[in-house]
């Protein structure tokens, strides 16, 4: 019996055709476009093999005007804007089940640690859909960040558990993970860094700001509740005021540290430091500007993850991190979020040596897919032939 889907509250976008009654129905959930990136890879590789009808979710809302290159490839908004953890789950639970009852699939993706991941997995379990997690056992037990909670629930949650590191692999297994559901693949964002990187290069973005490759640090901050904390942006400025003495600071303008960083006490503060803000349009033009800096600042793990890849020294604003690799393989050093540390991260001058870690060689979706097309495929064929 078909479930009778509920009033809708989502945007469709442009429909997902469906190839044949065999196909195997895909949800790809993703928050923001920053997951977009990741699971990009996926679609195509699921793409290439055939068999898959594929729908993309973003939890964001449609951009007006002309999408990116980023975009090109959803066909629903959630449309969720800001709010507490509790209120942004609660709300792509109720938007993300809609989607689950009108497109019934035989699987749901999540993509990372954020509250509508935890969502998305949650109302597929709870109807009984099998859950893949794309980026499973990644910790950095500091249980006082909600991601961190959402990780391990997510985790939990799923079936399929794709890993990028071998320090993940061993979360899960101390954890109790089977490890028939445990998957080692790489990384799909290195995947789209290999794939764009030449590109990024000659695109050479430092220049339109007036800066030499490798001479200057480039700031990129994403969490926007740490910057909004008293007397947090005092401290970065001179910080950073300390670091511009001595080189170039470009720092990233981005969405979600956007609110923060763009006040007018923030800009006088950041201005009166020498620090220069920039906006990067694209996936393209940020990869660019993280190609050409000689050191990089962040709190985040998807930048930590490329300036491993890229061989560029990366500084973490955090206590820990849960992308353990790029500390112990890679080129991450934890400065704690005391500021203060900002003034070390100055350019190396030296040319990057990207990390060999086992894996991040550009093929990790194509292992995704590999693993979907068996676990999933051949169980919907005989499903449908019943």
């Amino acid at each position: 019996m078909a479930i009778t889907p509920p009033d809708s509250n989502v945007i469709p976008m442009r429909p997902a055709p469906r190839r044949s009654l065999t196909d195997t129905t895909v949800v790809h959930a993703v928050a923001d476009d920053d997951r977009l990136v990741e699971v990009a890879p996926v679609i195509a590789a699921l793409e290439r093999r055939g068999g898959f009808r594929q729908v993309v979710v973003h939890a964001g809302t449609a951009p007006h005007g002309s999408a990116s290159d980023d975009m090109a490839c959803v066909h629903r908004w959630l449309g969720m804007g800001a709010g507490t953890p509790a209120e942004q789950t609660a709300a792509t639970l109720t938007a993300f089940e809609s989607v689950l009852f009108e497109e019934q699939p035989d699987l749901v993706l999540v993509c990372g640690d954020d509250d509508s991941a935890l969502a998305a997995a949650l109302a597929a379990a709870k109807l009984t859909i099998a859950v893949a997690h794309l980026g499973s056992g990644m910790r950095s037990w500091d249980w006082t960040r909600p991601e961190e909670i959402n990780r391990s629930v997510i985790d939990r949650l799923s079936d399929t558990l794709f890993t990028s590191f071998a320090e993940a692999n061993d979360n899960l297994a101390h954890e109790g993970v089977p490890t028939g559901r445990v998957h080692a693949v790489g990384s799909t964002r290195v995947d789209v860094l290999r794939r764009c990187e030449a590109g990024a290069r000659r695109r050479a973005a430092w220049r339109a700001h007036g800066v030499e490759e490798g001479g200057y640090t480039l700031v990129a901050l994403r969490r926007g509740e740490a910057l909004r904390a008293p007397g947090r942006l005092e401290q970065l400025a001179s910080a950073l005021g300390d670091l511009a003495r001595s080189c170039d600071v470009l720092l990233l303008d981005h969405e979600d540290a956007r609110d923060a960083l763009q006040t007018e006490r923030a800009t006088a503060l950041l201005s009166a430091a020498g620090v220069r803000c920039v906006e990067a349009r694209s996936y393209i033009e940020t990869l660019s500007l993280e190609c050409g800096a000689g050191a990089i600042v962040t709190d985040t793990c998807s930048v930590q993850e490329e300036a491993t890849a890229l061989g560029i020294r990366c500084y973490t604003l955090l206590d820990a991190t849960p992308s353990t690799v790029t500390l112990t393989h890679g080129t991450n050093v934890l400065l704690g979020e005391d500021a203060a540390g900002l003034r070390a991260a100055l350019p190396t001058g030296a040319d990057p040596t990207p990390a060999a870690i086992p894996l991040w060689d550009g093929r990790a979706a194509e292992r995704v897919a590999d693993v979907l097309v068996a676990n999933f495929t051949l169980s919907t064929v005989e499903r449908q032939s019943r």
